[in-house]
């Protein structure tokens, strides 16, 4: 029976619990959207918060792990992260404001820790010598849908946001607090080192940057609008409406669990094209044909279809010869998460003004862009 280390191991539960913590406050969102009673336009902008806090940390997030090593950056954004959401059922109602704070600092926390757990990843790829990046990312759709099913359950047994949140939230720290010991101790490099605090991508990270970004935009939107989609376009009943979501992060997970072979198999290139293709036609079908079932089998294969691009990118960047894996990293995320968390406000704002419906085409186009980019290019 094969061993897994210690530090691979650590870094499965930092992306798994990132992607479980993601997943049950997203899956309550209706909840949180009649508690404030606000609409799918405001919802957008609260969710552009985030995106902004996000934006803003990432590119810093490179230059922290040079001057402190990824494992404390990851342990701290972690710590950050699962603390901060079960003050979303405290604030008060009557002002949006404390709520677009704490969706800011969710999005610091939630960027800072994206970077630092992937640069884990890609250290202890290297270790290993051989590619592993899709099996991470294969843990963090685990634990989205782990979540996803987690506030289906929470939504049937009506026990309060509350309850809920702070039940995940003890659960994920002290989790972290055990995987912390278990992470790979890369030491700082010296503080006196010349550079810029942040640096922005350069033509070859933008290049792969760009499809990440396709990429990632079609993943938020289908994390932070499927159940919205599922209980107020479809009409599901609001115990079914998340498993559209626990479908998506199950398909990812299966196509994260064999992409590492795949990719070995057939090459990026192909794998892309590929990935880019499967992904359109899930979204049409989920858009067109709306029914419970239907959509659900359509947001599985948008999973199925998006599963290796975010991976094979991270990968790509991390191993760039002449970068940091941190600085890298940190480069491919700025561009990528601009997808990911200013794509799902966007299509919230859009949503407002047409319907949810039309407004997730914008994520069809971008999925037939990110093949046609993927068919262009060069590795």
């Amino acid at each position: 029976m094969r061993v897994v280390s210690p530090a691979r191991l650590a870094v499965n539960i930092i992306f798994f619990l990132n992607g479980f913590v993601h997943a049950n406050y997203f899956s309550r969102l209706p909840r949180i959207q009649n508690l404030f009673d606000i609409n799918d336009g405001v919802v957008g902008l609260v969710l552009l918060s985030s995106a902004v806090g996000a934006l803003i940390a990432m590119p810093f997030t490179g230059w922290l792990i040079l001057r402190n090593g990824s494992r404390r950056v990851t342990i701290f954004s972690a710590f950050f992260y699962c603390s901060l959401i079960p003050f979303i059922p405290w604030l008060p109602t009557a002002t949006l404001w404390p709520l677009i704070f704490l969706f800011f600092l969710l999005g610091i926390s939630a960027g800072m820790l994206d970077v630092a757990m992937n640069s884990q990843a890609v250290m202890v790829e290297k270790k290993l010598g051989k590619p592993i990046m899709t099996s991470f990312h294969a843990l963090f759709s685990i634990g989205m849908m782990v979540g996803a099913a987690g506030g289906s359950l929470f939504t049937k047994l009506s026990p309060g946001l509350f309850i809920h949140f702070v039940t995940i939230s003890a659960i994920s720290i002290v989790t972290v607090f055990v995987a912390r010991y278990y992470l790979i101790h890369d030491k700082p490099q010296n503080k006196t080192v010349e550079g810029p605090a942040f640096r922005l991508p350069n033509a070859a990270m933008v290049s792969i940057g760009v499809i990440a970004f396709c990429c990632m935009l079609g993943e938020g939107a289908m994390a932070d609008w499927s159940t919205n989609y599922m209980e107020n376009i479809v009409k599901a009943d609001p115990a079914l409406a998340p498993l559209g979501l626990s479908a998506f992060a199950l398909a990812m997970t299966i196509g994260r669990v064999f992409g590492d072979g795949a990719r070995v198999k057939f090459g990026d290139k192909a794998l892309m094209v590929a990935c880019g293709i499967v992904a359109t036609v899930g979204l049409s079908i989920a858009l067109i044909f709306v029914h419970p079932i239907t959509v659900i089998t359509g947001l599985f294969i948008v999973g199925l279809g998006l599963s290796a691009i975010v991976p094979i990118a991270y990968s790509i960047a991390g191993h760039t010869k002449d970068l940091p894996p941190g600085v890298g990293l940190a480069m491919v995320t700025t561009v990528g998460y601009t997808g990911f968390l200013f794509g799902p406000p966007i299509i919230g704002l859009l949503a407002d003004a047409f319907t949810l419906r039309l407004a997730l085409l914008l994520a069809v186009f971008l999925f037939v862009l990110m093949t046609l980019l993927s068919v262009r290019y060069k590795s």
